[in-house]
């Protein structure tokens, strides 16, 4: 399926590559397999990001459950432990650079360097094993028992009971991941205890995960949601209006669309996950725009501001590298994006919301609309927050950043 990854970059050499397989097989024979990780793909297969690889059982058989992270979609294969160990020799230095071993007593890692040197290094680490439970004993903000679930894919019955997909449970932890930092945001929010209805835009809602999870968690608070999932593919619009459909929910739609044709309207929540550059900064204005309590932003592809950036000679040697530049554009832009969120009154943190193991598209902006003796702290730091704003562009050369712009208009 994956023979296509198998481009070789420069001559490998074998040695570490063989080591890290037969320590693969040998955690795995043991019972101290925790996961595997491979990435840095070297292959040309577009937009793949990484594979993770865990152990499930399926009716009584020992499996690996091999996950292939794309930019815009996951393939699940479930392996036998011998396949399996066959598919990561195949990959090793030649579908992907990099590779981690976790086991319950160490961290394997094999590196590829662009000469094409293999290397292993291990690591002590103190880890938890992940069953095939996938987080049963942990309590979670949502109910896996929701029927929504089952339409979206993310459970199935088994033994008439529903239980988390084994290839999902990456993805259910992000959702409640969210869904945790949603409910401290409304708690340090001025809906705390409101009798109003939530009025909720999803902007860019894809399959509806976060979507329904919003919705579920505030008809639970006994809130009264009236959330919107807006989304440009139809297929993910038709497929989560008919889970709608089936389990009769009241104050859920989805929409078709793009947010830069949206016309703003009152919310109390936006929320934009990897909307793709600027559209990050479209969101964030329409949601200040609507009035929003709550901004959530996971925002991605920072292309903006990188080719405007002149930079001040003393980190020249430093940002030479790209991956550097690229790491300092990012950091620059949601720095901007944070102390234009602080002079419009919102608090603002920057945070990473879930492992890098997970998502590379791990950054989150949380801007809440401060209120009372917070609101005036803000208001009074107003000309001070402008200031550093243009301070950093004078800085960095920068002509303009779109939330700036879009805000002065």
């Amino acid at each position: 399926m994956f023979s296509h990854l198998v481009t070789p970059p420069p001559a490998v050499e074998a040695e570490p590559a063989e080591r890290f397989v037969q320590r693969t097989r040998t955690a795995l024979a043991a019972g101290r397999f925790v996961k595997l990780l491979l990435a840095s793909p070297c292959g040309d297969e577009e937009g793949l990001e990484r594979v993770t690889v865990r152990r499930i059982e399926l009716k009584g058989q020992p499996l690996l459950s091999w996950l292939w992270r794309y930019q815009t979609r996951d393939v699940t294969k479930n392996l036998g432990l011998e396949e399996s160990l066959q598919q990561l020799a195949e990959l090793l230095g030649s579908g992907f650079r990099n590779a981690h071993l976790h086991t319950d007593t160490e961290e394997l890692q094999f590196a590829l360097s662009r000469k094409g040197r293999a290397s292993l290094r291990s690591s002590r680490t103190v880890a938890e094993p992940e069953a095939a439970s996938h987080d049963k004993a942990k309590q979670r903000p949502l109910d896996l028992k929701n029927p929504v679930w089952a339409g979206l894919g993310l459970t199935h019955l088994v033994k008439g009971e529903p239980a988390l997909v084994p290839a999902m449970a990456r993805k259910w932890k992000q959702i409640n991941r969210f869904v945790e930092i949603f409910s401290a945001a409304v708690a340090d929010s001025a809906l705390a205890g409101t009798t109003q209805p939530v009025r909720v835009a999803d902007f860019g809602s894809g399959k509806g995960y976060l979507t329904f999870a919003l919705h579920d968690w505030l008809q639970r608070q006994g809130l009264q949601p009236r959330v919107t999932g807006l989304e440009l593919r139809r297929d993910m619009v038709e497929l989560c209006n008919a889970v709608v459909a089936d389990n009769a929910l009241q104050g859920l739609r989805f929409d078709e669309g793009d947010l830069r044709s949206v016309a703003a309207s009152q919310l109390d929540v936006m929320v934009a996950l990897h909307a793709c550059d600027i559209a990050t900064d479209h969101a964030l204005h329409l949601g200040i725009q609507a009035g929003a309590q709550i901004l959530l932003s996971s925002p991605c592809c920072h292309k903006e501001l990188r080719p405007q950036m002149q930079l001040p000679s003393a980190l020249r040697p430093m940002l030479k590298h790209g991956i550097h530049l690229g790491q300092e554009a990012e950091m620059v832009t949601d720095s901007l994006r944070a102390l234009l969120l602080e002079a419009q009154g919102y608090t603002t943190q920057v945070f990473e919301f879930i492992a890098l193991e997970h998502t590379s598209k791990n950054k989150m902006i949380l801007a809440v609309k401060a209120h009372g003796p917070a609101a005036a702290a803000l208001a009074a730091r107003r000309d001070e927050l402008l200031a550093q704003i243009a301070e950093i562009k004078r800085f960095y050369g920068l002509r303009e950043q779109r939330l700036e712009q879009l805000l002065a208009a």
